[in-house]
């Protein structure tokens, strides 16, 4: 018998569980270890934020669902990775032996990297967890009460910049329901080199459209923005012209700032030579296996993707869902394959599928390669889109309940575009 862990319990490790114990089945055992005992889906964060949503209805507990397909699941989070031993040591004191370990940490949110920022410093609130949106949502609850100017944004080396736009639509269009949007100006403060780029160069016409939505709802913006610090209600912003150089500085107050972080690879694998780079992503070749330790695969926000182009303010990449749904399957294969005598051969697809809420409408955008140059790059909007985002949060928790392993994107959000499936 094998024994496959799998550290980390979000959209990648959770599906990694589910799909592994159903092509090991009961000879093969397969653990899952997760920091926290609650699956929570990130994606409707910014839902949280404004009460759209409540915790009861994004997250539910792990152990009863994974146990009913015999996986084994343990709340702690990691302490240490001996990665020639093949073991792992977590921070209750256990320590467990693999025969292949299957990485989807997903990131560390790096706040510290810029002065007075993220809750903790108590400059700038994220939707980043449930925890944070909560918290974020308080600091809606104060803006509401008493009305004042609003940053939404992301930081210097920042790679997620869907959930951004979604949080400024998103508060924009509850402002607009409390009846105080007119007391709220709102300034989009990104390290992006152009409004639409996501850190993917801009898919399809992304820069105009967005922009179009931006003045629409009376949203100023700064791109090539790198913000140095937060003090006293104030973000000090440095905005870089296409070489680099200082064009302005500037210096805006604000009553509620979400801002994103940059990410970077959890602490207990930071400095591992050989399975990480130097900001602790997992290096994965096209199977999703690391070169070094070829025992370990890895999927999701761990993992190290490099930007093709520099920007003036640095920017990662995204790695988003329907990626993530196709890593988490290739290495199911590949593992299998492994245990069966046989090399492994299966690839991820590269995709990029994203649904972008704005409050009472939303943006999709489809990305062939995720990296160009690209067979197929379109980006549109509509309601459909919103309608779509709420039928895969449906549909994912409902996975994640039952253990369903049926692509969640090929079954709502390719079926929404009218695609049958990505190749």
């Amino acid at each position: 018998m094998a024994t496959v862990i799998v550290i980390g319990a979000g959209l990648g490790g959770m599906s990694a569980a589910y799909e592994l114990k159903a092509e090991l089945g009961k000879q093969h055992e397969v653990i899952l270890i997760n920091n926290k005992p609650d699956f929570e889906f990130t994606p409707s964060n910014p839902w949280i934020a404004v009460e759209w949503r409540q915790r009861k209805d994004t997250s539910l507990p792990i152990e009863p669902h994974v146990s009913k397909k015999s996986i084994r699941f343990i709340a702690s989070g990691l302490q240490t990775l001996d990665a020639e031993q093949k073991q792992i040591t977590l921070m209750d004191g256990q320590t467990l032996g693999y025969d292949f370990l299957v990485l989807c940490t997903g990131p560390e949110l790096a706040f510290d990297e810029i002065p007075g920022a993220g809750p903790d410093a108590g400059g700038t609130v994220s939707v980043c967890t449930l925890s944070h949106a909560e918290h974020c949502r308080d600091s809606v609850h104060a803006l509401i009460e008493a009305p004042g100017s609003v940053i939404v944004g992301a930081m210097p080396g920042a790679s997620c910049f869907g959930p951004a736009y979604e949080y400024a639509f998103i508060l924009d269009k509850h402002l607009r329901d409390k009846k105080v949007k007119k007391s709220v100006p709102m300034t989009f403060v990104t390290s992006e080199p152009y409004i639409g780029h996501l850190g993917l160069n801009g898919v399809g016409d992304s820069k105009g459209m967005l922009e179009s939505e931006l003045r629409q709802r009376d949203i100023q913006w700064i791109c090539n923005a790198k913000t140095v610090g937060i003090v006293d209600g104030k973000m000090e912003i440095d905005e870089l012209d296409d070489e680099g150089n200082v064009k302005k500085h500037h210096s805006l107050p604000y009553k509620h700032a979400m801002m994103l972080p940059a990410f970077r690879g959890i602490a207990p694998l930071r400095g591992i030579e050989g399975l990480v780079n130097p900001r602790g992503f997992v290096i994965v070749d096209e199977h999703q296996r690391n070169p070094k330790y070829p025992q370990i695969y890895a999927a999701g926000v761990c993992i190290a993707i490099a930007p093709q182009t520099k920007t003036p303010v640095p920017t990662g990449v995204p790695k988003t869902g329907y990626m993530i749904e196709s890593m988490v399957r290739a290495l199911t294969v590949n593992i299998k394959a492994e245990l069966e005598g046989m090399q492994p051969t299966a690839k991820a697809t590269w995709n990029a599928i994203c649904l972008a809420d704005m409050g009472d409408t939303g943006a999709a955008f489809v990305a062939m390669p995720q990296i160009p140059p690209r067979n197929v790059a379109w980006f549109k909007k509509g309601k459909w889109v919103h309608l779509a985002k709420v039928a895969f949060e449906k549909y994912f928790l409902h996975k994640m309940q039952t253990g369903d392993t049926e692509p969640v994107y090929e079954r709502v959000v390719l079926k929404s575009l009218g695609i049958d499936k990505l190749e």
